[in-house]
């Protein structure tokens, strides 16, 4: 004659409530917490796609991500000084980027190793930056005005040679992105 085991009380996966399984295989103790259990599974599933996409990034894209950061930053960083070529004050518009570029003083082409330089980046109008061929002589006399002649000097000096690693530009780009968080976070 057969004789039928009463099932053993276990923990919940989720809740850690103890509980009497009505059925074989089951690990939760109620629909609420098996519906938690497969949002869990999603979230880890969706973190785990973004960790792997994170790993097959290549240089160029990760200075992109970390160019849209620092430039982000400055915009935000110079939202009330006026243009540094012009002197135009700062327009008073609300959209993509407010009518402002990150104009570099040595541009990115020429001293790509200052790319991330805060003195070699100011919030520049669009007409400047991008017709005006960032106006450099206007640039440079408001520049020594916002920072000092010793500091420009410096900028203009330095030609130091600079590979960008994955983790370099990683670090760049988390850290201005905190940056903008922060200065967002003060002027609201």
């Amino acid at each position: 004659m057969l004789t039928y085991k009463h099932p053993k009380a276990k923990a919940c996966e989720v809740c850690d409530r103890v509980f009497v399984p009505d059925r074989m295989g089951q690990l939760v103790c109620r629909p609420a917490c098996a519906m938690a259990r497969v949002r869990q599974a999603k979230k880890a599933e969706r973190a785990s796609i973004k960790a792997r996409k994170e790993a097959i990034k290549t240089i160029p894209s990760l200075i992109r991500e970390a160019q849209i950061a620092f430039n982000a930053w400055i915009r935000a960083r110079d939202a009330a000084q006026p243009c540094i070529s012009c002197d135009a004050p700062p327009p008073d518009l609300s959209g993509l980027h407010a009518g402002r570029d990150a104009g570099h003083y040595r541009s990115t082409g020429s001293a790509s190793h200052l790319r991330f330089h805060p003195d070699n980046c100011h919030a520049q109008c669009v007409h400047c930056n991008r017709w005006g061929a960032g106006k450099a002589v206007d640039y440079r006399i408001r520049l020594i005005c916002r920072i000092g002649p010793a500091r420009v000097e410096e900028l203009e000096a330095d030609n130091t040679p600079h590979k960008w690693t994955r983790e370099g530009l990683i670090e760049v780009r988390d850290t201005y992105r905190a940056k903008l968080k922060e200065l967002k976070g003060r002027t609201c």
